[in-house]
């Protein structure tokens, strides 16, 4: 039996929230809301969205020596995560892991955490600005220097706003330890093919997936060629990408998944499948896609097939946008459960 559920590795931010009631233009102003501070970091949310539905997880991350970073410790104790791979402050030597959420550098180094700086319109729909901060100092040192995470984990996801060197290292050590490698490649970036090979799901959103296939990391790809309008085709061509499975994240009309025995087919043939969102009415988009791919690491942990997840995974990233904020928003297994309950009636 595995220690952990689930390993995130990743970023840590506090999110610097403003509401208004549109988007400024180029060289425009606007006045917005008072400013809130929530805990983030695409993967701070997923490890907490986890541990509130009750993962065992901890997230390999790095913060400042500094008010936001004992911020998002908290947040991480407060959720139910396990802080032993918290490191803090920058590294000139690989960092430190261990059960008080403050290995690696010496309190005072010069890292702050990182800041996101988050509008949501009136719509609920946000744009991100993201300081990366301490972010950028977790290192493939520090990957290596947590082997006994990865040898407990069951299943290990990752994001790109931490290095890229960084992310190949965790998905390589993953697999040498036997777990289960889920990437959200957000933001976008081309990823080594040997990493791609590894996702198992490659998990994104339609921008994202747009922008990786225009990007032509297929050798078969022209670069530049956008794909069609159609999610399956877009997860086939993902699919040619590499990656052993593909969800994409529609919104509100929930996700599609994509790869071998998916659907219909055959165990040996690659088929989707369509798996709708309950219907909610939007608050704040901030931080769903993370509370999607938190439960979906967690019940993959657990278990569950591909498919099986993601059904959760829906549910738990619609009812994260019925609320404001991010990591506030997310739901316990009961809200889920409940919330199941009352569609059902």
């Amino acid at each position: 039996m595995h220690g952990y559920d689930l390993l995130v590795v990743g970023s840590a931010n506090a999110d610097l929230v403003i509401g208004l009631e549109r988007r400024p233009g180029p060289g425009e102003t606007v006045l917005g809301s008072d400013m809130v501070i929530h805990p983030g970091g695409k993967g701070a949310n997923q490890a907490a969205a986890a541990a509130r539905l009750g993962a065992r997880t901890t997230l390999l991350a790095r913060v400042g020596a500094d008010a936001y970073g004992r911020m998002l410790a908290e947040a991480q104790r407060a959720a139910g995560a396990d802080p032993a791979g918290l490191l803090t402050g920058a590294a000139d030597a690989p960092g430190t892991v261990d059960g008080s959420g403050t290995g690696g550098a010496a309190e005072g180094e010069d890292a702050p955490t990182g800041v996101a700086l988050i509008t949501v319109d009136a719509a609920g729909d946000n744009s991100i600005v993201v300081s990366p901060g301490a972010n950028a100092r977790l290192t493939p040192d520090d990957v290596a220097a947590a082997r006994d995470l990865f040898e407990a984990a069951a299943v290990v996801s990752l994001q790109l706003e931490i290095p890229l060197e960084t992310v190949a290292a965790a998905a390589r050590s993953a697999a040498e330890h036997g777990a289960r490698v889920v990437l959200n490649p957000s933001p976008p970036a081309p990823l080594p093919p040997d990493v791609l090979a590894l996702c198992d799901p490659l998990v994104l959103n339609e921008h994202e997936a747009r922008l990786l296939l225009a990007g032509g990391q297929s050798p078969d790809a022209d670069p530049g060629q956008s794909p069609g309008p159609d999610p399956e085709e877009w997860a086939g061509a993902l699919l040619g990408l590499g990656p052993r499975s593909v969800v994409v994240t529609l919104g509100a009309e929930g996700a599609l998944v994509a790869g071998p025995g998916v659907g219909s087919q055959e165990a040996e043939g690659t088929g989707t499948v369509r798996v709708p969102s309950p219907p909610v009415r939007a608050m704040d988009t901030t931080g769903a896609g993370d509370a999607f791919t938190g439960a979906l690491g967690w019940r993959l942990g657990r278990g569950d097939g591909l498919v099986e997840a993601v059904r959760y995974a829906v549910r738990v990233g619609a009812l994260a946008v019925t609320r404001p904020g991010a990591q506030e928003s997310y739901p316990s297994a009961a809200d889920v459960e409940a919330a199941g309950q009352e569609s059902a009636a």
